[in-house]
């Protein structure tokens, strides 16, 4: 499959932008990823609070909902949303649909954090809570697909890994945000009010900085050409399906391991610490604090090395060190007698999977034709992250519970597998890639 004939697939005048207006633009479309993140999160690390204020145990009706709610959310909204949202990228264009996905999460935010008890409206709480999350699942879902593919384009030929890796920056940096606030506040407000309205607050600073993420991306320059967007193809399903089956398998597989690899070691690592490690939960939490603020910082750096070596290379490099190393740091986490070596063999794991998110994104878009790339990126993703990213912990809570721990090592490793066959069969985005610009990336 070559690709050596297609032009960049940009807008007529980012070729001509300046450096400083690609670095602005970077940030204008990396904030509204931040404040996704942050939202859902902040979602996370809240409920526990507010859970007794819309699912009363005394209403089976209601109890089912909230199981409802987290099928529909983690396993419904998030493919539908990569679908939707790519779609009106590759139509209508990247700007358009990023300001979409942040005013949905801002409108969601609010909802929640405006939302009466169940002691007040009844039923009513919880069907709105569950649509509020609904509008944020499709939010989150078409934020990864359209962002990436926007960042890629925008950043200079040459310094796409690096410029792209912020995506991941801002990703964690939503969930170390959200944390803190949720730190602040428990240091502030006792717990009875905490469960009382303090839960509110995260939900209220998230809409705030939506806003602030809706004004930065309605300066953005947009990247997609009237040309392409007028295709008949243009974020048509049909036609990626049809016309690059290969990059869509490629993408999937991909994201399959990669996000499995990453839910493992950025989410479900705290249970794992505290459940077989045996860590305080305290020291567990400064411990993934510490390792997800490093991780977060390392991530420009693995971009910038993507340039110089490929991102074939890296993808190579990270399913490799997926087969041999997973299993081998597992074992030796379980055992760490201190929190020091618990969290160094821990960062040892996110510098691993680093070789994925620092490029994850840029390494999908190069795959694809301007016309379906933010549908060829963001929906494959989102239906591989809900199946795999989205039940990484549950997969190996269910087999901690049935006596056999240690085989979630290998069915990540297994996952592994299936990216060292992607990053063999994936072209060299140097010669290949459609977003070549000076014929280098």
């Amino acid at each position: 499959m070559s690709h050596a004939a297609t032009p960049p697939a940009t807008g007529s005048d980012i070729s001509e932008m300046s450096d400083g207006k690609r670095i602005f633009a970077i940030f204008a479309a990396s904030s509204g990823n931040l404040v996704e993140w942050f939202d859902f999160y902040a979602y996370a690390f809240t409920a526990v609070y507010f859970a007794h204020a819309f699912f009363p145990k005394s209403n089976p009706t209601v109890e089912l909902m909230n199981a409802a709610a987290v099928f529909a959310i983690g396993f419904l909204m998030r493919p539908i949303g990569g679908w939707l949202f790519g779609m009106i990228a590759d139509r209508f264009g990247r700007k358009r649909s990023m300001i979409i996905a942040v005013l949905m999460m801002c409108g969601g935010s609010l909802m929640i954090g405006l939302l009466p008890t169940y002691q007040s409206i009844g039923v009513l709480a919880p069907a709105l809570l569950l649509f509020a999350r609904m509008v944020q699942g499709l939010s989150v879902g078409g934020e990864y697909g359209t962002s990436a593919t926007y960042m890629s384009e925008v950043a200079k030929a040459g310094r796409r890994g690096f410029f792209s890796s912020f995506q991941y920056v801002t990703l964690i940096g939503g969930q170390l945000l959200a944390s803190l606030v949720v730190l602040i506040l428990h240091a502030t407000i006792d717990d009875e009010h905490m469960r009382a309205w303090g839960w509110r607050i995260p939900f209220f600073i998230g809409a705030i900085a939506a806003l602030i993420a809706l004004f930065l991306r309605r300066t953005l320059t947009e990247t997609l050409s009237d040309d392409h967007a007028q295709r008949k193809e243009a974020g048509s399903l049909r036609a990626l399906l049809a016309q690059h089956p290969k990059a869509f398998l490629l993408v999937l597989g991909l994201t399959a391991g990669g996000s499995l690899m990453f839910y493992t070691w950025s989410t479900y690592m705290q249970k794992y610490l505290i459940n077989t490690t045996g860590l305080p939960a305290a020291a567990t939490s400064v411990v993934m604090t510490a390792v997800l603020f490093i991780f977060m910082l390392a991530q420009p750096a693995f971009g910038a090395l993507s340039d110089q070596i490929g991102r074939r290379t890296f993808i190579i490099i990270f399913g490799v060190l997926g087969i041999v190393c997973t299993v081998p740091l597992l074992a030796r986490i379980a055992t760490a007698s201190t929190p020091f070596i618990a969290g160094a063999l821990v960062l040892a794991g996110m510098l691993m999977i680093s070789f994925y998110t620092s490029i994850s994104g840029v390494v999908k878009a190069e795959l694809f034709p301007p016309e379906v790339r933010a549908l060829g990126v963001g929906f494959p993703y989102a239906v591989a992250n809900a199946v795999f990213g989205g039940t990484a912990e549950y997969v190996a809570l269910a087999l901690k519970n049935a006596g056999h721990e240690s085989w979630f090592g290998w069915y990540v490793t297994a996952m592994a597998v299936l990216v060292l066959v992607v990053g063999l069969l994936m072209p060299d985005n140097r010669k290949e890639g459609y977003l070549r610009g000076d014929g280098i990336h």
